[in-house]
Protein backbone atom coordinates (compact mmCIF):
# COMPACT_ATOMS: atom_id res chain seq x y z
CA UNK A 1 0.00 0.00 0.00
CA UNK A 2 1.34 3.39 -0.98
CA UNK A 3 1.17 6.19 1.58
CA UNK A 4 -0.36 9.52 0.66
CA UNK A 5 3.03 11.25 0.75
CA UNK A 6 4.55 8.69 -1.64
CA UNK A 7 1.53 9.07 -3.93
CA UNK A 8 2.03 12.85 -4.03
CA UNK A 9 5.69 12.40 -4.96
CA UNK A 10 4.74 9.98 -7.75
CA UNK A 11 2.17 12.42 -9.10
CA UNK A 12 4.68 15.26 -9.00
CA UNK A 13 7.14 13.22 -11.03
CA UNK A 14 4.39 12.49 -13.58
CA UNK A 15 3.67 16.22 -13.79
CA UNK A 16 7.35 16.96 -14.29
CA UNK A 17 7.68 14.33 -17.02
CA UNK A 18 4.60 15.45 -18.95
CA UNK A 19 5.55 19.11 -18.53
CA UNK A 20 8.91 18.50 -20.18
CA UNK A 21 7.05 16.89 -23.08
CA UNK A 22 5.03 20.10 -23.45
CA UNK A 23 1.58 19.09 -22.20
CA UNK A 24 -0.73 21.74 -20.73
CA UNK A 25 -1.94 21.70 -17.13
CA UNK A 26 -5.49 20.74 -18.12
CA UNK A 27 -4.25 17.87 -20.28
CA UNK A 28 -1.91 16.61 -17.53
CA UNK A 29 -4.69 16.73 -14.95
CA UNK A 30 -7.11 14.90 -17.25
CA UNK A 31 -4.57 12.13 -17.91
CA UNK A 32 -3.73 11.80 -14.23
CA UNK A 33 -7.41 11.71 -13.29
CA UNK A 34 -7.92 8.64 -15.48
CA UNK A 35 -5.02 6.83 -13.82
CA UNK A 36 -5.31 7.94 -10.17
CA UNK A 37 -9.06 8.53 -9.98
CA UNK A 38 -10.17 10.04 -6.66
CA UNK A 39 -6.62 10.02 -5.34
CA UNK A 40 -5.50 12.49 -8.01
CA UNK A 41 -4.33 15.93 -6.90
CA UNK A 42 -6.41 18.96 -7.88
CA UNK A 43 -6.08 20.96 -11.08
CA UNK A 44 -4.85 23.91 -9.03
CA UNK A 45 -2.03 21.79 -7.57
CA UNK A 46 -1.05 20.62 -11.06
CA UNK A 47 -0.79 24.25 -12.18
CA UNK A 48 1.29 25.11 -9.10
CA UNK A 49 3.76 22.32 -9.79
CA UNK A 50 3.95 23.27 -13.46
CA UNK A 51 5.01 26.77 -12.40
CA UNK A 52 7.67 25.25 -10.14
CA UNK A 53 9.01 22.93 -12.85
CA UNK A 54 8.95 25.56 -15.58
CA UNK A 55 12.44 26.69 -16.47
CA UNK A 56 14.23 24.32 -14.08
CA UNK A 57 16.66 21.61 -15.07
CA UNK A 58 14.86 18.25 -14.63
CA UNK A 59 18.01 16.74 -13.11
CA UNK A 60 17.99 19.32 -10.28
CA UNK A 61 14.29 19.37 -9.45
CA UNK A 62 13.33 18.44 -5.89
CA UNK A 63 10.01 16.58 -5.73
CA UNK A 64 9.81 16.35 -1.94
CA UNK A 65 8.47 19.17 0.20
CA UNK A 66 11.17 21.42 1.57
CA UNK A 67 11.64 21.94 5.30
CA UNK A 68 9.41 24.65 6.70
CA UNK A 69 10.25 27.15 9.35
CA UNK A 70 8.50 26.90 12.65
CA UNK A 71 8.55 24.92 15.81
CA UNK A 72 9.05 21.18 15.32
CA UNK A 73 6.60 18.79 16.93
CA UNK A 74 8.90 17.64 19.69
CA UNK A 75 6.21 17.46 22.37
CA UNK A 76 5.29 13.91 21.35
CA UNK A 77 8.76 12.50 21.91
CA UNK A 78 9.45 9.56 24.21
CA UNK A 79 10.35 11.63 27.28
CA UNK A 80 7.05 13.55 27.20
CA UNK A 81 5.08 10.35 26.62
CA UNK A 82 6.66 8.73 29.66
CA UNK A 83 5.99 11.78 31.87
CA UNK A 84 2.33 11.93 30.79
CA UNK A 85 1.88 8.19 31.26
CA UNK A 86 3.49 8.34 34.73
CA UNK A 87 1.19 11.20 35.78
CA UNK A 88 -1.93 9.37 34.59
CA UNK A 89 -0.92 6.12 36.29
CA UNK A 90 -0.22 8.05 39.50
CA UNK A 91 -3.58 9.85 39.46
CA UNK A 92 -6.27 8.64 37.08
CA UNK A 93 -8.33 11.79 37.68
CA UNK A 94 -5.61 14.24 36.63
CA UNK A 95 -6.75 16.91 34.17
CA UNK A 96 -5.08 17.56 30.82
CA UNK A 97 -4.52 21.19 31.85
CA UNK A 98 -2.60 20.02 34.94
CA UNK A 99 -0.49 17.67 32.83
CA UNK A 100 0.22 20.44 30.30
CA UNK A 101 1.33 22.81 33.06
CA UNK A 102 3.50 20.18 34.75
CA UNK A 103 5.19 18.92 31.57
CA UNK A 104 5.31 22.40 29.91
CA UNK A 105 3.62 21.44 26.64
CA UNK A 106 0.38 22.54 25.00
CA UNK A 107 -2.91 21.03 26.12
CA UNK A 108 -3.58 19.96 22.52
CA UNK A 109 -0.34 17.92 22.53
CA UNK A 110 -1.32 16.36 25.85
CA UNK A 111 -4.66 15.34 24.36
CA UNK A 112 -2.87 13.82 21.34
CA UNK A 113 -0.45 11.87 23.54
CA UNK A 114 -3.19 10.64 25.89
CA UNK A 115 -5.71 9.55 23.23
CA UNK A 116 -3.70 8.64 20.14
CA UNK A 117 -0.25 7.65 21.37
CA UNK A 118 -1.04 6.07 24.74
CA UNK A 119 -4.53 4.91 23.80
CA UNK A 120 -6.27 6.08 26.98
CA UNK A 121 -9.98 6.85 26.87
CA UNK A 122 -12.69 7.81 29.29
CA UNK A 123 -14.20 4.69 30.82
CA UNK A 124 -17.14 6.19 32.68
CA UNK A 125 -18.58 9.59 33.41
CA UNK A 126 -20.77 10.83 36.21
Amino acid sequence: MVTSNELLIKQRSVIEFLATEGYSAANIHARMKTVYGEMCISDCAVRKWLRIFKGEDPRETILRDRKRSGMPLSASDMAHREKVDCMIRGNGRVKQKEIADEVSILKERVHHIVTTVLGYRKVSAR
